[in-house]
């Protein structure tokens, strides 16, 4: 099965930031995020890297619903 790439892209003025990332790699791109924020020689604010933090956090599948027993499931297993 092939792994989807996601693209996430922040334009400030001159500058362009674009990170490319998958599920193996979406930890290391949150991080770098947190870098950039923290260098003062780019316009990249924490703001920005709290912004493409929370759409990189996004692009997380969504975990299964967790299905309530029903009386009768559970009137069963009550039985075993």
């Amino acid at each position: 099965m092939e792994s989807e790439v996601n693209v996430i892209a922040l334009v400030k003025g001159d500058q362009r930031y674009m990170f490319l990332f998958d599920d193996s790699n979406r930890d290391e791109t949150l991080r770098t995020l947190a870098r950039f924020a923290a260098n003062p020689e780019l316009d990249f604010s924490w703001y920005d890297a709290a912004m493409l933090s929370r759409k990189i956090r996004e692009t997380l599948p969504e975990p299964f619903p967790q299905s309530t027993p029903t009386r009768i499931q559970s009137s069963l297993r009550d039985q075993l």
